[in-house]
Formats: structure tokens, sequence, C-alpha cells
């Protein structure tokens, strides 16, 4: 099959952080509407949600903090380690699921059930630390599905690329002394966004020293500002690298018109930088891509910017089936 794979289900509304959170199960829902107003997902292999074997997040989370967010939720507490971090009791359940959602459309793409896939799943997973939770994330879905390409299909080079507007603390830390792993990130700069982290001098630690490629970009900056850096840092990177698979942490959160950063980015460019990456994977990795849903909090913004991005996802899977 050649078609993308969506994961896209009513079950992830259900992690519920608070009428007054930005991270609401509006943003699925307002991304269900549009998508199914275009008919994308009448385009798209419907996939079910997975739950994540425990085992699995333990290759990535302490044991500690995995029984902390268990205890939380059933104790009812209203967040986890920070305010931000907001919970309700089914919210161990579905970071669960989307942990595993994303494995299971990892597995699909390996397999060639599937040419690539988004998954538009939540809690997000890019800040989420081996050992806490921050910035509304729970589990660190893309480096658990690093682990997993590594563990369960041999993959020895696996490329992150996050364009979310926030640096992808948690994805970076717990992959940084892995040379097998090239975490590139473009976003907010530190000095002024949070959470503070993410600045050019950051390359990694240890073996990765190297492997990590942070490009943080000024307030307001806009699309150009973005292509001169596509161009000037992270496509040299992508050639470079040769990866086996390809990784998004999708956040549009940079778009002009979200509220919780000052970028300046119109929808069109998560046009062209899903392209770029669509590309590289073609180059290098028979067009092996996952991506994975992060941040993005003005509701119209969001569901336009994930219905060009799975646009041209499907885009390149038709052109697949047809070559």
């Amino acid at each position: 099959m050649s078609k993308t794979g969506l994961v896209m289900d009513d079950v992830f509304q259900r992690h519920d952080a608070g009428a007054s959170h930005p991270e609401t199960p509006r943003r699925l829902a307002r991304i269900a509407d549009e998508l199914t107003r275009l008919t994308l997902h009448e385009q798209c292999h419907i996939m079910a949600p997975e739950r994540i074997k425990p085992e699995i997040v333990l290759r990535t989370h302490t044991d500690a903090y995995v029984r902390r967010l268990t205890d939380a939720c059933k104790n009812g507490e209203p967040y986890i380690d920070t305010p931000d971090s907001a919970i309700c009791r089914e919210t161990f359940n579905i970071a669960s699921l989307a942990a595993g959602s994303v494995l299971g459309a990892v597995d699909a793409v390996m397999s060639k059930e599937i040419a690539n896939a988004f998954c538009a799943v939540r809690p997000p997973g890019h800040h989420a630390e081996r050992d806490r939770s921050m910035g509304f994330c729970m589990f660190a879905n893309v480096a658990i599905a690093v682990d997993h390409l590594r563990h369960e299909h041999g993959i020895d080079r696996v490329l992150i690329l996050d364009f979310d507007v926030h640096h992808g603390n948690g994805t970076q830390h717990i992959l940084e002394e892995d040379p097998t792993a090239m975490f590139i990130s473009i976003h907010g700069h530190p000095d002024f966004l949070y959470p503070g982290t993410g600045y050019a001098e950051e390359r990694g630690r240890g073996a990765g020293d190297g492997s990590t490629l942070n490009v943080p970009m000024q307030p307001h900056s806009n699309d150009g500002d973005y292509r001169v850096a596509f161009d000037k840092h992270i496509r040299k990177v992508l050639d470079k690298f040769e990866p086996e698979f390809v990784l998004v942490s999708a956040g549009f959160d940079a778009h002009r018109s979200d509220p919780l950063a000052t970028l300046d980015l119109a929808t069109e460019s998560f046009g062209w930088m899903t392209d770029l990456l669509l590309d590289c994977a073609d180059q290098h990795c028979s067009g092996r891509l996952v991506s994975v849903l992060e941040g993005g909090y003005d509701l119209h913004a969001l569901a336009e910017s994930v219905a060009l991005h799975l646009e041209r996802l499907i885009a390149r899977s038709a052109k697949h089936a047809h070559a």
C-alpha cells in the first residue's frame, strides 16, 4: 500500500488539561473538522490507536517518573511536576496510546504497509525529559520512536527534525549522547521563549558531540528568514547524515497567528518545510517518514497548517504509487 497513514481518533481528546489550558482537546477536534471538510482523511489509511508496552517506555523514561505519573493520574492530581503539565485521570492512559500509536505508524512504514504517516496525537512529547514532565508533555513520543527503530528494526541512523516554535529540550537531552540520532531543531530563540534551551552551541555530548543542530530564530522571523536558515544550516546536514528514517516533531506554533510565540510564519511555510523533509526521505531512505503532532495553539492556523502538511504527505505517497 502506498497511502499516507493517519492516526486520528477521538480518544486523544480525553486528555483534558482544563478549560483555560492552551493544550486543549479542541485542537484535535478542529483538526478533524478541517481534514473532514477537505476529505483528506478519506485519502489516508486510518490507523487505530495502539497502547505502548510498559517495558518500551522504560527504555526511555525512568521507572520513578512513570510511577509518579501513574499515581498522580490515579489520585486526581491537577498536574505533574509543573503547573504547565496539567493532567486528568485519563492522562496516563492517553499518553500511553499516543506513544504507542507513533510506534504503530513507524512499524507500518517499515513494513511498507503505508508510505509515510502523520500522527495527530496528544499529549505532545518533545519537552518530556527522562525523569520528568515539562511543557504539556508526558512521554517523549519521538525519542521513544528512535529507540524503537533501533531495537525492533535495526535502524542505525535516524534524523529528527523539530520545527515546533519551542525547542525540543526533552528529545535533545534524551538523545544528545547518541551519535546515531541526528536531532535538528529550528525554533524561537531561547533568550525570548520557553523552555530557554536550544542555543546554537548545544551540539550534543560525549559520543554524540555534533549530532545535535540547533537553529534559534530571532523574534518576528518570517518565511524568508526560515528559508535562509534552512539553506545555510540545515540542508547540508540532512544530506551529510544520510538518514535511514526521518521523524518530524511537527509543531505549528511558529505561525504568525499563534498566541504562545512571536514568530511570523505563514501557513505556506509548513508546506515547503514538509516538502524538503520528504525530499530528504526520498533521497536517503525510500521515503520512510513519520510526522508527530507537537504544538500549535491558534485553532484555525493549526488546522489549516496541519491540512497543508498532510496534503504534502498524501501527494508524495501518490507520487510513489504511480512511480
